[in-house]
């Protein structure tokens, strides 16, 4: 491991824990490196097993090495997995000291049950107090500034100045009694009880709109509450959990008995085997990223962005552990949502219950939720509307092109079907 990245407690002022883990990181690298290496000798004299996809770039590798010296070519490969890592380690450095912009002063908090809170984006400044109603819930795993990350890349923000009163669900750091909480805890506990807040301030009916895991609380709350939800919107939101990679799946219910055993040794899902489980999806995402940061001006607003959403991306909770069970098995593994099997209050959780206008966005480029994931949903739900995004599944939500591919066709969309 680089030296500089041995010390993690005692760095420079404003230093930060991340990318988490960040051990997995440099691992991952490490062992491509080794074995871009221990490859070599299956690739000089043509045994080497490649995937079928990779078929026609590996006859083009092949071709242009011909002539090529065996040791030059490992000595390339070398070098360039040294500076790789090396610039990785760059990258986190330089995100580590990067001084940061304090965050927008968070609105008035209007309700708060355990470590649940209502906060009302309606008493921010340039916002309508009696604006149109809209409840928004996040995943429980992830911090629910994701809507509200700066100034500029703020879903909430925006919103309020369009004549909606947007009312955030933020979970906060789950406590003593969130940790025993299941799904149907949370969904007719603290969820059902904030909706209650919520529709007690706004006049007529109110719009839920889940983000990711939010989308299922938000599916299941208006099901609940269906006589006082004008409208329903699921973002990025997973339904069918076998059309994730098959391989994936496998290797989770591979995980099961460990992740279990974790989860009774110490009562939750820690947030680093969370964010070590979407690391798995593409290992070389944050490697990747840091190295492009390493080459940015630090003060640039590229770099701010980028230290905004990394700073979110690492400030992640603890799961409950009955939660965690619910998600990873009764989802991931067993896909009990599109099989019709998920069950919340002692009745089954059905799109085709949900007879209000409903939206369903779609990231088009989103490697958490995929496409095939949601679009179920477009056949199950009554009245469905579907928003297609060609964007992922964070950076439809905070990227350059948030605003117009999001949040004013979502506004647009609002303003039609809440009644």
């Amino acid at each position: 491991m680089p030296e500089q990245l041995q010390e993690t407690h005692g760095h420079k002022q404003d230093s930060r824990v991340g990318p988490r883990p960040l051990a997995l990181h440099m691992a991952t690298q490490t062992m491509m490196w080794t074995s871009l290496l221990a490859a070599l000798p299956s690739l000089r004299n043509g045994s080497l097993s490649w995937s079928p996809d990779l078929q026609n770039a590996a006859r083009g590798l092949e071709k242009k090495l011909e002539g090529v010296e065996p040791e030059d070519f490992a000595a390339a490969i070398d070098a360039e997995a040294r500076r790789r890592l090396m610039c990785f380690a760059d990258g986190v450095i330089a995100y580590r000291d990067n001084k940061r912009i304090p965050r927008p002063p968070e609105p008035d908090c209007v309700w708060q049950q355990g470590s649940t809170r209502l906060l009302d984006y309606g008493t921010i400044d340039g916002a309508d107090k009696n604006g149109i109603g809209v409840l928004f819930v996040p995943s429980l795993i992830n911090r629910s500034y994701i809507l509200d990350l700066s100034e500029k890349r703020s879903l909430l923000r925006d919103l309020s100045k369009r004549g909606f009163r947007p009312l955030l669900v933020d979970w906060g750091e789950p406590g003593e009694e969130e940790l025993k909480a299941d799904l149907n805890d949370t969904i007719c506990g603290p969820l059902d009880a904030a909706f209650t807040a919520a529709r007690n301030l706004t006049d007529g009916k109110i719009a839920v709109v889940g983000y990711c895991m939010g989308g299922l609380l938000a599916l299941a709350l208006a099901k609940r509450r269906i006589e006082d939800v004008s409208s329903l919107v699921m973002l990025a939101t997973p339904w069918d959990f076998y059309a994730y990679d098959p391989g994936k799946t496998r290797m989770l219910k591979a995980m099961v008995p460990n992740i279990e055993h974790l989860i009774d040794t110490v009562g939750f899902l820690p947030v680093d085997v969370l964010q070590a489980m979407f690391a798995s999806f593409d290992p070389n995402m944050t490697p990747r990223k840091f190295r492009t940061f390493a080459a940015l001006n630090g003060n640039s607003a590229r770099a701010r962005d980028f230290v905004a959403l990394e700073d979110w991306l690492n400030d992640g909770v603890h799961l409950a552990g009955p939660t965690a069970r619910n998600c990873l098995i009764d989802w991931y593994v067993d896909n009990l949502p599109d099989k019709g099997e998920w069950i919340m209050d002692g009745e089954p959780v059905r799109p085709e219950d949900i007879h209000v206008p409903t939206l369903v966005v779609i990231p088009k480029r989103d490697y958490i939720v995929p496409p095939e994931s949601s679009a179920p949903l477009l056949r199950l739900l009554p009245d469905v509307t579907e928003m297609e995004i060609d964007g992922g599944h964070i950076g439809m939500m905070v990227g350059s092109k948030a605003k117009g591919g999001l949040y004013t066709p979502l506004a647009k969309w609002l303003e039609k079907n809440i009644v």
